[in-house]
């Protein structure tokens, strides 16, 4: 295996409807001799409302490559941290294992590697008594392959994002900018 410095990827999948489980992970997969390796080494300490966590499917199972994972949001009630910790965590551990599974990450030379994964969780989530944690589950198993499976193939390329500039544009400047 040729050495992975530093890859990010990310990606979006929506939640079904009536839901606030859409997922948007955020990855930097690198080694850890690496800036990437730094950074995961600076987050073993916690920062207040935004919990730092490994990537675990389950008691005593944690994923390879050592996967650190983190909320974009401040975390304010023991709901919230049981979601991330629970379904979150666990969608993201089975993403990683079939990443490796599906040869998108390499199994040789994992123990050489590290993950940061970023995790967007709705606060609404931790408030909903209808919540529906397997599409929860859903969003964001599949929104982290897609992440890591973008990572690993440096996509969007340069070229792509050129080419769809006047095309594409992030749905918040929707009536703010015309292309």
């Amino acid at each position: 295996m040729s050495e992975i410095w530093f890859r990010t990827g990310e990606a979006t999948v929506l939640a079904a409807e009536g839901q606030a489980t859409d997922a948007m992970p955020e990855v930097l997969i690198g080694s850890v001799r690496g800036p990437a390796g730094q950074a995961f080494a600076s987050m073993m300490g916690q920062v207040v409302g935004h919990t730092r966590m490994f990537v675990v499917r389950d008691l005593n199972q944690m994923v390879r490559p050592a996967t650190m994972m983190t909320t974009k949001a401040t975390i304010h009630t023991a709901e919230y941290v049981e979601l991330l910790g629970g379904v979150v965590q666990g969608a993201i551990g089975d993403a990683i294992l079939d990443c490796v599974i599906e040869g998108v990450l390499p199994k040789d030379g994992l123990d050489d590697l590290c993950m940061i994964v970023m995790v967007w969780l709705d606060p609404r989530c931790a408030e909903d008594a209808n919540l529906d944690k397997a599409d929860l589950y859903r969003t964001n198993h599949e929104a982290t392959k897609i992440a890591i499976g973008r990572a690993m193939r440096g996509e969007p390329t340069i070229d792509e994002l050129i080419a769809n500039r006047k095309t594409v544009k992030h749905y918040a400047l929707d009536g703010v900018v015309e292309y």
